[in-house]
């Protein structure tokens, strides 16, 4: 038995490993870490991620449709200009973009990454490092989260090693966004909190930096009071449910028999240092519902199930072959059988304390999303990146799982590598690192929406000799992002023109003798197509979102 260096769970095996799983787990930590940054650059950059630069340059919106959709031709490093710094600004114009434009997007992540392309530039693969240093930053703090749990370096490594090798986690780590910085928030403040709640030294400062990471986590996305809400409950819960003496290990304080005392004054502290920006949001509280408008409307229980499957599951797994191809649940199955026994066997052999926290972290994000759902008939929870408060629980319980299986084959066969263990770790590996590769090597996945198609469109396009791209701000005005990401993509030779609404060109002139692609038109440019007596096609990209159409004698 090794000696308890944590508060909440009394290790129940060896922790003495065979040097071969001693060297594998470093190897895999490795591996981990270098896929985090394979191919980095190859995937299209996508609407968010172009929105993200745009704010973070210093442009807002209005500026850069105002550029834009001007009636002019423009080339494709032109249009990319907009993803670089504003000439002249300052961050407080990333601040003011974000208020204005996207009040539900706190600013840290995109002041941080200001600062990034300031130092580094603002390449494809630049934009996307931030991202993927905090996905890094991540690992360690899950492996400290698990030791303050589990108390076993070698649980603590087998929960680290699944989030480095997690399909999901590696995907949106490879994004210009700050869902890597939100995953950081969420186990970095677990552990802290978990630390602040036994007996230690100068427990003010671990409070104050568990304060600390609740404000990081606020200011980097809303959501982020998921993981408040499921902490509150863990502490409420815990002092309901043991007496105050045996709350925490060894001597305590009048102060530490009332932890949630003390969270309560650690949440007056963050809501404070969050005020700032909760003015923002509640002074353009119409301006997020606009923007959030997308979530109205209940899919049916049938698609909330397959897409709760979905995004548990690609923690593990993520090959997709259809969302209505049996065959992609199918595959599945086995992931969701892992997550459900790994959350029994913890119930099994933790201490309520224990298995309390990880389900609690799990359950309450997750039932807040799903709850809501059904009542107000809504679809928030098909988002996976909505998710992420949960997520780092199901690692811990499957990293707990790993070694209490390693511990009970070993002590069974008595070998130095149980077989069936090694089976079953590899198995699990083979899933992740297969959905990694294949993702690795797609231009676009699942998460890319509503630019999905932007690869097949700037492929088709280049392939078209004499082509020109003709769009306007389009049928909502959300073109921007789009045109912007098909830029990336597009060559050199292929101009773009950008109009204005309405349009004064005369557009047989304008286009020529080229083959004209029509990038989700407006009613209104559809409207002139047909007055300038050209009869286009649709193109069969993302529901008839590409128009073509040649302006011959």
């Amino acid at each position: 038995m090794l000696k308890r260096r944590g508060y909440l769970q009394e290790v129940r095996f060896s922790d003495r490993l065979p040097n071969a799983i001693r060297v594998g787990i470093l190897v895999l930590l490795v591996l981990g870490i270098l896929l985090h940054g394979y191919r980095l650059g190859y995937k299209l950059y996508w609407h968010d991620e172009v929105y993200t630069t745009l704010r973070s340059s210093g442009y807002s919106g209005q500026e850069a449709s105002e550029v834009l959709f001007s009636d002019r031709t423009f080339t494709p490093s032109d249009v990319r200009q907009l993803q670089r710094i504003k000439p002249d600004s300052t961050p407080a114009d990333t601040l003011r973009s974000l208020a204005a434009e996207d009040p539900q997007h706190p600013p840290l992540y995109f002041l941080m990454d200001r600062v990034w392309m300031q130092i580094f530039g603002s390449s494809v693969i630049t934009n996307r490092s931030l991202a993927v240093l905090f996905g890094l930053l991540a690992l360690p703090a899950m492996y400290y989260l698990a030791m303050e749990l589990f108390s076993s370096p070698f649980t603590a490594w087998c929960a680290t090693l699944l989030l480095a090798f997690s399909p999901f986690d590696i995907l949106f780590a490879q994004v210009a966004r700050q869902y890597s910085l939100l995953t950081l928030f969420t186990i970095l403040s677990s552990w802290l909190l978990l630390r602040a709640l036994r007996p230690i030294s100068r427990p003010s400062l671990q409070w104050g930096l568990y304060v600390l990471a609740c404000a990081g986590g606020l200011y980097t996305h809303p959501f982020f009071g998921l993981s408040l809400i499921s902490q509150g409950v863990y502490v409420l819960a815990r002092q309901w449910g043991v007496a105050p003496e045996r709350f925490v290990m060894g001597s305590f304080s009048k102060q530490q028999r009332s932890p949630f005392v003390s969270y309560l004054k650690a949440m007056i502290v963050t809501v404070l240092l969050y005020a700032p920006w909760l003015w923002v949001i509640l002074s353009n509280f119409d301006r997020a519902l606009a923007t959030t408008s997308w979530s109205q409307g209940f899919p049916g229980y049938e698609v909330l199930l397959k897409f709760w499957t979905l995004s548990f599951t690609a923690l593990f797994f993520d090959l997709d072959f259809g969302f209505d191809n049996p065959l992609t649940f199918l595959l599945r199955i086995p992931y969701l059988l892992i997550i459900g026994a790994s959350c029994w066997m913890l119930v099994r052999r933790t201490r309520p304390e224990t298995w309390g926290f990880v389900l609690i972290m799990l359950l309450v994000p997750f039932l807040l999303f799903a709850v809501s759902d059904i009542v107000l008939q809504t679809q928030r929870s098909i988002v996976s990146r909505y998710l992420i408060p949960c997520f780092p629980a199901v690692q811990l319980a499957a990293g707990f799982w790993l070694a209490e299986m390693w511990s009970d084959q070993r002590r069974k066969a008595r070998k130095t590598l149980p077989l069936g263990w090694l089976l079953g770790v590899l198995l699990l590996l083979s899933g992740s690192i297969a959905s990694i590769l294949v993702s690795a090597h797609s231009e676009t996945w699942w998460n890319r929406i509503p630019s999905y198609f932007n690869a097949e469109i700037y492929h088709e396009i280049n392939a078209t000799p004499n082509a020109v791209l003709v769009s306007d701000e389009g049928r909502d005005g959300t073109n921007i992002g789009d045109l912007i990401s098909l830029s990336y993509g597009l060559d050199e030779t292929v101009p773009m023109l950008l109009l204005a609404s309405p349009s004064e060109l005369n557009l047989r002139d304008a286009i020529g003798g080229r083959e004209a692609f029509f990038f989700r038109p407006s009613g209104e440019l559809v409207a002139n197509l047909e007055a300038a007596g050209l009869d286009p096609e649709f193109v069969d990209r993302s529901a008839g979102n590409l128009l073509r159409a040649t302006a011959s004698e």
